[in-house]
């Protein structure tokens, strides 16, 4: 039996607590010890998770969350329902270790996650007991780097985020994205293990696509160059951090990530040979020991 059907046949049914009138999904696994949440990354939910939660859980109270616009959570309007912003994000989180954890927890982030779980530790710095950021976005098309970007990415970074602006553009941009078989393609290039792209990853990620509101989402976030970067962030932490990083990432050069690495507030770097963008669904055998010492070690 592989990982992935151990993790699938031992984690029980998501469930529901409702933030600010909106429905959030979540899945936990286990119920003694620390709290450990899980954040994921753009377009993902608490399945990327999967392989993770059971083994956490053993040792852990283990959490992951769907992060509101994503996976089987509500799906709001942007802008007119809500903002979908890194505040609004680890505003979310925050108060889901309030009401549903109800204490601190050490957070764990991937991507996109990374961000938000430095955000909460910035806003809410009582709700983190420490960060483990695997893969930081490093969030490339922000308006503050794409001046750095070669003038011919830049224009065609700017020019992008002004079409999906436009309602019909932005889903029908959506819809030739939102297939399995260039979802597949995409996640080829992310993942070193191509035998990790299977067809129980594609349903997780392709499944919340289908529902109302996730083109809006999509394209409301791809538009996103305003608010922080992970070093804005990363000085401002009064929590343990530790960087966990691919090597092989395509998205997220990992010399950029060592550069990271020098922040004062980081306490260390770890590399993981030869892996993409998502190593804990490319290799959650080399991932789930890493972050096993990692919370032993700080609770020592």
């Amino acid at each position: 039996m592989t990982l992935s059907n151990f993790a699938t046949l031992t984690l029980a049914a998501p469930k529901t607590w409702h933030w600010q009138g909106f429905p959030i999904t979540y899945q936990s696994c286990g119920e003694q010890g620390a709290a450990v949440l899980l954040i994921h990354g753009f377009g993902a939910s608490w399945g990327h998770w999967r392989k993770n939660l059971p083994v956490l859980g053993e040792s852990y109270r283990c959490y992951a969350i769907d992060l509101i616009g994503f996976g089987g959570s509500a799906k709001p309007i942007p802008g007119e329902e809500i903002a979908y912003t890194f505040e609004t994000w680890g505003q979310l989180v925050a108060d889901f270790c309030r009401e549903v954890i109800g204490e601190s927890a050490f957070l764990v982030g991937n991507s996109i996650g990374c961000i938000v779980a430095m955000q909460v530790g910035v806003d809410a710095p009582e709700m983190v007991r420490g960060i483990a950021a695997i893969n930081c976005s490093l969030r490339l098309l922000h308006e503050r780097k794409q001046a750095e970007l070669p003038w011919y990415r830049s224009a065609g970074a700017g020019m992008m985020q002004n079409l999906l602006s436009n309602k019909a553009i932005g889903q029908f941009f959506f819809n030739q994205i939102a297939k399995p078989k260039v979802v597949k393609n995409i996640l080829l290039k992310a993942y070193r293990h191509p035998e990790a792209v299977n067809d129980e990853l594609i349903k997780i990620l392709m499944t919340p696509a289908k529902e109302a509101g996730a083109a809006e989402v999509f394209c409301a976030f791809t538009r996103y160059s305003q608010g922080p970067l992970p070093e804005d962030l990363l000085p401002l932490l009064g929590c343990p951090v530790s960087l966990l990083w691919g090597t092989a990432d395509p998205w997220e050069p990992v010399a950029m990530g060592e550069e990271l690495a020098k922040i004062e507030t980081v306490n260390e770097f770890i590399a993981l040979d030869g892996l993409g963008h998502c190593p804990q669904d490319e290799a959650p055998d080399v991932v789930n020991p890493v972050l096993l010492r990692w919370l032993a070690g700080l609770l020592a």
